[in-house]
Order: structure tokens, then C-alpha cells, then sequence
């Protein structure tokens, strides 16, 4: 915050100029590039400044690296649960419902859930988030008891030798996903459409995923309205942080989401993916859920979610250029892939060929 004629005003740092692998680490040493969300793999060399209704600038990093805000962006974060945020890890995403918007529910069945989580797991996937109540946009909300009915044998199975997230937003589903071995929540309302899921959270000391939303699942694709949407969802999940940490939750079990789809429109979505290096302002870890998403399948021409999986690796890959730490993804090996070709081919003595 900066005060300017008597108001004060929300500055805003969005890394620019960013390098990858061996020449970022030779920048991050030499002081003339920034650790991009702790990353030490990325750089960043320039930073826009943006005062909401003033301007914006450019500057370079070396000219600001000593104000808090930059720390926020370049310190390293803490292990997510087990998980070091140092690289960018894979998310496997395990619907058990019947009504998924992408995989049309395939996995309803607890077998097949759990036989897929097994499979993204052997694909790459360091985390396998479990959710039992569909979110797509115009669907309609189900009981928490159906919800667990769902997705408690999963979760118990695939806990047995995975790290497991729940995907809920209520807390009678998180008490549950918890004691069947659940080791983190991943709440798209982030603990905001349940009056008693921070408390639930707390007591747990589990790791969170705060993720952005505007409006409800049925209806948030209606009229979708920002008057800047990159700014906008930083302080709103900003406020959901704050929030959090008032509530007893540990900033370090906590991981941030500006929810790609949730209450934007196509066009807002691009506006997030290009400037979601912002978020790492808030020094947290950053998650990214793109994956079939419909505006991948607008630019790319495919109707069809379940073949969308080119166009999701591509956005993946860019999230991944931003420095997320965390991508949440229907189809694991081939982002897997394109990780590991991302970053073999930025930063050659990475691997042993």
C-alpha cells in the first residue's frame, strides 16, 4: 500500500522478462533477476508497477529488490504438505460424480475412481485430488451425505499410499475426507460457502487451496463483471487469505487459485493467464486448474472436452512459465511429458542423458 493526496492506494508488482534454467540461476546469483515464487529455475528481470486508477511502469528488478513486496515474490516457500515448492508439480484430477463437464461420469462408480487414481498416479502425479460434487457452470449442488457416499472409499484407498486433496466445499465432507486419509482440502469457494469449514480446517492444521469464484456454480458463467479481473481476484483472494489466517489457518498451509473458469468469461480468462505472475505477490504457492476448460476448447476449435488435451498442456506449460507450483490437470502424462521436455530443453545439465 502506498499513500498518495490523502488516499491510499493498492500497488501491485507483476514480474516481467522472465528466463528459465541455466540462465536464470546465473541472473538470480548475480543479483540482476528475481526467484520467481521462490523458483530457482525461474527469473524474472523486470517488474510492472501498477497503482490501481494511476498508472503503470516498468521497472527492473535490481531497482526494487529491496522492498517487501519483492521479497513476497522471490522468497522461498515452505513445503506444501509433504510437497517441496521449489518445481512445479502435477495435479491429478479424480471425479467421482455423475454429471463431470469432462469426463461425463466415468468414474461414478467407486471402482473406477480409484482404478483412475491409480493410473494418474503411476502417470506422474504428485497429488490426486478427489471431488465428489460437480462444479462445472449451471450445475446444481448435492447433499453432503451423497458426497461422501462418493468419495470416501476413493479417498481411503488411494490415501493408502498417495498424497490425496479433497476437492469440497463443505465442512461435513472435509471432516470426512480427513479422517479417511485425506491430506489436504481444495475448497473452490475458498471456505466461503460454508460457515464451518475454516474451523474444520484449522483443527486439522491440513493444507488449503483458497480458490476464486464469482457467483455460484449455477449461475457464475451468467454475466461475469470486473472492473479489472487481474486485480480484482488478487484482492479478493487476498481478503480469503486474510480471512483464512483470522481463522486460525497457518499462511504456510496455504495455496492460492485464481480460478480459471469460475465466474469469467473466455476473454477474462487469457487476461488471468497472462498476468498470473502477479499472484505470486501474495508469497504463497500458486495453483492453476485449466485443464478442458471451455475457452481452451474456443481458441482450439474442439468441442469435445475429453479431447482437449493439447490446447490444456499448452496453457499448462505457460502456467508453468509463470511459476506455478502446483497445475491440476485431467490428463497427467501428457503434462507430465511436457514438463519434463519444458524444462530439459531450458536448462540442458538438468538431466543425465
Amino acid at each position: 500500500m502506498i499513500f498518495f493526496e490523502g488516499q491510499t492506494l493498492t500497488t501491485y508488482y507483476r514480474p516481467l522478462s522472465l528466463v528459465f534454467g541455466s540462465d536464470a540461476r546465473m541472473l538470480i546469483a548475480s543479483g540482476k533477476a528475481g526467484a520467481l515464487g521462490g523458483m530457482p529455475h525461474i527469473g524474472f528481470t523486470h517488474i510492472e508497477v501498477i497503482e490501481r486508477g494511476v498508472g503503470r511502469m516498468v521497472e527492473t528488478f535490481s531497482d526494487l529488490a529491496d522492498l517487501h513486496e519483492i521479497e513476497n515474490i522471490t522468497k522461498s516457500r515452505p513445503h506444501f504438505g509433504s510437497l517441496a515448492m521449489n518445481q512445479c508439480h502435477v495435479m491429478g484430477i479424480v471425479n467421482v460424480t455423475p454429471d463431470s463437464f469432462s469426463d461425463g461420469g466415468r468414474l461414478a462408480d467407486a471402482s473406477a475412481g480409484l482404478a483412475h487414481g491409480l493410473k494418474l498416479a503411476n502417470e506422474g502425479a504428485a497429488i490426486l485430488d478427489v471431488g465428489g460434487e460437480s462444479t462445472r457452470p449451471g450445475s446444481d449442488a448435492v447433499s453432503s451425505a451423497d458426497e461422501i457416499m462418493r468419495v470416501e472409499t476413493v479417498i481411503a484407498e488411494l490415501s493408502k499410499s498417495h498424497i490425496v486433496s479433497a476437492d469440497t466445499r463443505k465442512s461435513e465432507v472435509m471432516t470426512s475426507a480427513l479422517k479417511a486419509g485425506a491430506r489436504m482440502i481444495n475448497d473452490v469457494s475458498a471456505l466461503g460457502f460454508d460457515a464451518g469449514s475454516s474451523a474444520v480446517v484449522a483443527a486439522s492444521k491440513a493444507p488449503v487451496i483458497l480458490m476464486h469464484a464469482q457467483g455460484e456454480p449455477k449461475t457464475m458463467q451468467l454475466n461475469p463483471r470486473y472492473n479489472d479481473v487481474l486485480l480484482d481476484v488478487y484482492d479478493a483472494l487476498a481478503a480469503r487469505v486474510a480471512f483464512a489466517e483470522a481463522a486460525g489457518i497457518a499462511r504456510e498451509n496455504i495455496c492460492v487459485d485464481p480460478g480459471i473458469g469460475f465466474g469469467k468469461s473466455f476473454k477474462q480468462n487469457l487476461e488471468l493467464m497472462a498476468g498470473l505472475s502477479i499472484f505470486h505477490g501474495l508469497g504463497l504457492p500458486v495453483l492453476i486448474g485449466l485443464s478442458r476448460k471451455g475457452f481452451v476448447g474456443a481458441i482450439s476449435g474442439e468441442k469435445n472436452a475429453t479431447d482437449r488435451a493439447h490446447g490444456s498442456v499448452g496453457g499448462a506449460l505457460q502456467a508453468a512459465q509463470q511459476g506455478a507450483h502446483i497445475l491440476r490437470v485431467h490428463d497427467v502424462k501428457a503434462t507430465v511429458h511436457g514438463l519434463k521436455v519444458f524444462t530439459a530443453s531450458s536448462d540442458p545439465d538438468s538431466v543425465d542423458l
